[in-house]
């Protein structure tokens, strides 16, 4: 992948919600000696993220804005990256060319992330861009244990219960991941996220060992726009919450400050396990 692009010189547009991926990504596509222009979603962007590349701010529904941005800064690649809170009616204020792209999403609009995020990759492509995953830029999450903590037979349990409920809920598109303990699933992710799914998980713990997070891509989910991430905050919030480890899918998962979140997960004694869902049973249960 590396030496397709560093064969192009036409810019990579990064699309850039909060967050420190977008800085990640554009780090990683300048490596590749590729130009890169960064427009930053108005209220949702971070600027000490954004600022150090060439940027402009736009509303999210300002698309003919948007369209026209990429295309003054000769963009054919775009990235989709950093979590956005879909907006409500009210203050979507869309532009001309920006009404007409929400009449061409039509129902999707209404519909779960899985299908408005395909639709939006549809529609960007249908104006001659393509969508790339923020995960074709950087480096792949490889499978295995990372940092010093193993996780113990009733973790790998846990783990294979979680993984069973995040399909039955990437199925609904409903979430990407849960919190079990023991055998039981005390938390599901929904709208609200990791970090708020961890805060509720506190009040629900039972005795005894603590519980794990399962983070994994939904069945059929759009790669290109919402890929499952973990940073020093995921890392922090499961210590908080009283848990003892975090496993995610290998290949489907972002990692951000990965070295960080090996030296917290080794501090606060919480494992960290990167699986394949299709073969951890295989594997790992005895």
């Amino acid at each position: 992948m590396q030496d397709q692009y560093k064969k192009k010189k036409t810019a990579v547009g990064i699309l850039a919600g909060g967050g420190p991926l977008p800085g990640k990504v554009a780090e990683a596509v300048f490596a590749m000696g590729h130009p890169v222009f960064i427009i930053g979603f108005q209220d949702f962007a971070e600027p000490e993220i954004i600022e150090k590349w060439p940027h402009e701010y736009i509303r999210l529904a300002a698309a003919g804005r948007i369209l026209s941005a990429l295309r003054e800064h000769d963009c054919k690649d775009i990235v989709l990256i950093g979590p956005v809170k879909r907006p409500s009616w009210r203050d979507l204020r869309p532009d001309t060319e920006g009404a007409k792209i929400l009449a061409r999403i039509g129902k999707a609009l209404f519909a779960g992330d899985d299908g408005l995020l395909a639709a939006l990759v549809r529609v960007f492509g249908e104006e001659g861009f393509r969508v790339r995953g923020a995960h074709e830029f950087l480096d792949p999450v490889i499978e295995g244990v990372f940092g010093k903590i193993q996780p113990d037979a009733q973790a790998l349990q846990d783990i294979a219960k979680g993984i069973e409920v995040n399909q039955s809920l990437g199925r609904l598109d409903i979430g990407q991941g849960c919190i079990v303990q023991n055998g039981l699933v005390i938390a599901v992710e929904a709208m609200e996220g990791t970090d708020s799914m961890l805060k509720r998980a506190k009040d629900c713990q039972l005795p005894g060992l603590g519980a794990i997070l399962i983070k994994q891509v939904k069945p059929d989910q759009e790669r290109r726009a919402d890929m499952p991430t973990i940073g020093p905050r995921t890392v922090i919030g499961a210590f908080d919450s009283g848990l003892r480890g975090i496993a995610f899918e290998a290949g489907g998962t972002l990692i951000v400050q990965q070295e960080e979140v090996i030296r917290l997960a080794n501090e606060k004694g919480i494992f960290l396990l990167s699986y394949n869902p299709e073969t951890f049973k295989q594997k790992y249960i005895k």
